[in-house]
């Protein structure tokens, strides 16, 4: 690995490890083109596209998910969890349920977005690079 961050590994693989920072930076590009779509694409649009786009979308979530919970020493099917919580809550929440579902994401947010990598090896592989240039 050459210190860059490999895009198409980033989406489309879920094995590895993946530090703090790659990781808000692929989720915020995830949410960016979830909310772009759900802006820009018109009711017919999102009929014809959307098990396209949010297919791809919730795999592309599923592999960016795994590689930071293996970072946090954690199976990557704790990424289900995450996603049926962030589908049950998008765009808006609307039913009691939802309340707990929304404390899922706040606990994947503090576990993934704030919380450190395990230090050395673990299962999963050897520690991601620091600090990878974009």
């Amino acid at each position: 690995m050459n210190g860059r961050i490999d895009w198409a590994e980033l989406f489309l693989s879920s094995t590895g490890r993946l530090a703090r920072a790659p990781f808000l930076i692929a989720s915020a590009v995830l949410i960016g083109v979830a909310v772009l779509y759900e802006a820009i694409a018109g009711d017919v649009l999102r009929l014809l596209t959307g098990w396209l786009v949010y297919t791809a979308l919730f795999y592309s979530g599923a592999c960016v998910l795994s590689k930071r919970l293996h970072d946090r020493g954690r199976s990557g099917w704790w990424a289900a969890l995450v996603l049926v919580a962030l589908v049950a809550v998008w765009p808006t929440p609307q039913h009691f349920l939802d309340f707990v579902f929304a404390l899922v994401i706040v606990w994947a947010i503090v576990e993934l977005g704030v919380m450190g990598g395990e230090q050395g090896a673990n299962r999963y592989g050897q520690p991601p690079l620091k600090a990878p240039a974009i």
